[in-house]
């Protein structure tokens, strides 16, 4: 028999090649193989190679750390070499795990889908998840929608995940579970948007609370309810009236489709107590209220829960003028008003502070009736008098002209100064006007003032003509005083002359006499003079004397008759 032909040294050559090749095709690559035992922590793997390869038994570890693996299973792995320097396979789990994932990953990644992962680590700014054998890297701002303080109860929890980007060169893979929530949140608003209507009623939890509202769940949807919509009484702020946590029944106000916003409402559950605001305060009633805020234009107070009324600054008080409110009144305090307005569609009541107590000027002219002596300190000197500070807290002007009885005013105003109390005469008082008239030379022995009369001393009247003396010359007219002790009095410019050209205060020079006519007199007693009126009345009575409407006489040729006449009775006497 013939002996089989021995292989040739081309056919060995071949042969090696055939086989090199065939080894070479296994480096980097993942391949099956059967595990064939388990010595302590390694695990022997045949891959159909001349030898076996052994790999750590923690890479068949899962999630949880323990791994399950026995003799006969088949398994994936990695080639890093055909052999090592002990003539074994060097294979990987971990590597072949990575490979996998990251071929599925990268076609997950480029059609948008999520994929599932497991977070298992913390690292710097965030943690680890394992993508079915890929680490992925979340950063601690990706974890959830809102910051998350203790993220223990989402490790180790299998879980949807979206791929933000990828590297396989590199190795990167960065992951986002919050961008999952805000879809899943987004579809879950969008229903349950569509479920609620507008003036609906349903029930929240406060979640937030910031200085204009407070933010409430409505079960997967936030609302506002904004500060104003809390109650209809004043809330200065929401956590005066909440907390987190609270349950509330709320209305839905206003929805607002596009944005996904909505406004909520408790004050809506509420009777509106402004129904019957204009019935139950009528105009010029009183009644008692709490002040809740102070303005530069003045307080509100609060008379029931939900009804507020502002007294303006200017009816806090009769006396206290331009004066910041807060002056006046303080925050609670319980004051008594009156109300001077309602408007009930723009839901405002006006109301009066100072209106609740009496006007301090009636209360003066009834207690002080013309005549009356009081005393008070100088408050105020000006130009053209002294204000004295009275009982009531009111002010009352002495006019310089009746400071002093034969004296300039300019120099009776010299005589005092601020600080100083004195006594005076009430002469007059104006309720409507806010004044009080006093004079301070009525006080001293000569009294009422008298004068002569054609030389004869008695009180003047009305129609009575007498001889005065300028004082001062004015711009609006003559100050004069009457006899040689008597009153001043002031002859308007008006009243110099019946000829305008001579209604000149400055023909005339101060010590210069004038005659004048008594047309009347003051609240005060002070006589209103006129030389116009005197020489209309003496024009009268020479026509009257001398001349009639038909004589045909001029009224110069009256008027010098008249003038003859009375030389030739002088001259007589």
């Amino acid at each position: 028999m013939a002996s089989a032909a021995q292989p040739t040294r081309d056919d060995f050559a071949a042969m090696l090649e055939s086989s090199l090749g065939k080894n070479q095709s296994f480096e980097g690559r993942v391949v099956r193989g059967i595990v064939t035992g388990l010595e302590n922590d390694l695990v022997v793997i045949d891959v159909g190679l001349k030898s076996e390869g052994r790999v750590p038994l923690r890479e068949f570890a899962g999630p949880d750390g323990k791994a399950e693996v026995n003799i006969g299973d088949e398994v994936e792995v990695y080639v890093d070499r055909v052999e090592n320097a002990n003539g074994e396979a060097m294979l990987s789990r971990d590597r072949a795990r990575r490979e996998a994932s990251w071929d599925a990953l990268e076609s997950q990644f480029a059609a948008g889908e999520r994929v599932e992962g497991i977070i298992f680590g913390r690292v710097k700014g965030g943690f680890t998840v394992d993508l079915n054998g890929a680490v992925a890297f979340l950063p601690g701002s990706q974890v959830d929608i809102r910051p998350v303080r203790d993220v223990t109860p989402l490790m180790n929890l299998p879980q949807p995940f979206q791929i933000l980007k990828m590297d396989r060169k590199r190795g990167n893979i960065v992951v986002s579970r919050r961008s999952i929530l805000e879809e899943s949140r987004a579809e879950q608003r969008s229903g349950l948007i569509l479920s609620l209507a507008e003036g609906q009623i349903v029930d929240g939890t406060v979640k937030n609370i910031t200085d204009y509202g407070a933010f409430v769940d409505l079960g997967g949807i936030d609302g506002l309810l904004h500060v104003t919509d809390m109650s209809y009484k004043r809330v200065n702020h929401p956590s005066e009236v909440l907390n987190i946590g609270d349950v509330l029944r709320v209305q839905i106000v206003r929805i607002n489709r596009e944005t996904q916003r909505i406004s909520l409402g408790m004050k809506q559950l509420e009777a509106d107590p402004w129904t019957t605001a204009a019935a139950t305060y009528a105009v010029d009633t009183r009644h008692k209220g709490r002040v809740t805020n102070i303005t530069e234009y003045g307080a509100f107070v609060e008379l029931e829960a939900g009804i507020e009324g502002l007294v303006h600054v200017s009816e806090m008080s009769w006396v206290k003028k331009n004066v910041h409110p807060g002056k006046i009144v303080s925050t609670s305090q319980e004051v008594e008003v009156v109300v001077l307005e309602v408007d009930e569609e723009k839901r405002r009541i006006s109301l009066g502070l100072k209106q609740a107590q009496r006007n301090p000027w009636e209360v003066f002219a009834e207690t002080h009736p013309v005549g009356t002596q009081v005393e008070g300190e100088v408050k105020n000197a000006t130009e053209f008098g002294l204000f004295i500070g009275l009982d009531g807290e009111v002010d009352g002007m002495v006019h310089m002209s009746d400071i002093a009885w034969g004296i300039t005013g300019e120099a009776a105003l010299g005589r005092h100064h601020k600080g100083e109390r004195v006594k005076a005469v009430v002469l007059e008082v104006d309720i409507e006007k806010e004044r009080i008239s006093l004079g301070i030379k009525q006080l001293e022995s000569a009294g009422a003032p008298r004068t002569e009369v054609t030389g004869v001393g008695t009180d003047l009247k009305k129609g009575d003509i007498i001889t005065v003396t300028v004082v001062v010359a004015r711009d609006g007219g003559l100050e004069v005083q009457v006899g040689e002790e008597g009153a001043t009095a002031f002859i308007k410019r008006g009243d110099l002359s019946r000829d305008r050209d001579e209604q000149r205060a400055e023909r005339f020079q101060p010590g210069q006499k004038v005659d004048a006519i008594v047309t009347g007199f003051e609240k005060g007693r002070k006589p209103m003079l006129s030389i116009k009126a005197l020489q209309i009345s003496e024009e009268k009575e020479a026509v009257a004397q001398y001349g009639t409407s038909d004589s045909g006489a001029t009224l110069g040729n009256i008027l010098g008759a008249a003038f003859n006449k009375a030389r030739e009775d002088a001259d007589k006497n």
